[in-house]
């Protein structure tokens, strides 16, 4: 029987720990060392799974989009188990914007992405930034296309996915610099983001 891949497991448990590493101390001022303590190892275990504090950081931001993701994937199969013994007609678009209304940046991992911003000098984070956002971007134009039909065209569904994941951006400066309160972000996130899944777009 071949052995589980030891590294691969090992580093799924300690990629959590290192976001959150990286949440409260932002890049610049995260040392390997600080990395380590938190997932109560040597610097040298860590360094066996990533070449440097960089590729850690960039193993973060995937983090970022697999566990949203993944998020939406369990809350989605949930939805449409309910929904085989309901009425509740709402698209998959608007089932994420309720949840999110209610829980978007609750963990604050929008810091990492925000603390990747400010490095995109180096062409390696930019290059994963750039992939991070393509990939939400893709799973959300998904569901507009399945929202509206699949009634619109490529580019009008993309610029509703990209004006949703404003919304979010916009919810979470608005909690970080403390001008949005809760019940205002609920309302950009799924108020307005039901505006955004169903504005007219000119052809």
């Amino acid at each position: 029987m071949a052995r589980p891949n030891q590294r691969a497991q090992r580093r799924l448990d300690y990629i959590p720990l290192i976001s959150r590493t990286f949440v409260d101390l932002g890049y610049r001022r995260t040392t390997t060392a600080a990395l380590a303590q938190q997932c109560e190892v040597r610097e040298n275990v860590l360094y066996r799974l990533w070449p440097d504090k960089r590729a850690m950081f960039i193993a973060a931001l995937d983090y970022v989009y697999q566990y949203s993701e993944q998020t939406w994937n369990r809350l989605l199969e949930g939805s449409r188990e309910g929904q085989a013994s309901s009425e509740n007609s709402a698209s998959p678009a608007q089932i994420i914007l309720q949840y999110e209304a209610s829980h978007h940046g609750e963990f604050g991992l929008y810091r990492l992405v925000f603390t990747g911003l400010s490095e995109t000098d180096d062409p390696q984070i930019k290059a994963s930034l750039k992939d991070l956002y393509q990939r939400f971007h893709g799973f959300v134009q998904k569901q507009v296309a399945v929202h509206r039909q699949n009634q619109e065209s490529h580019r009008q569904t993309s610029l509703i996915a990209w004006s949703i994941l404003g919304l979010g951006t916009v919810a979470n400066i608005g909690r970080e610099l403390e001008i949005l309160g809760a019940e205002e972000r609920q309302q950009l996130i799924q108020e307005i983001g039901d505006l955004m899944l169903n504005v007219e777009i000119g052809k």
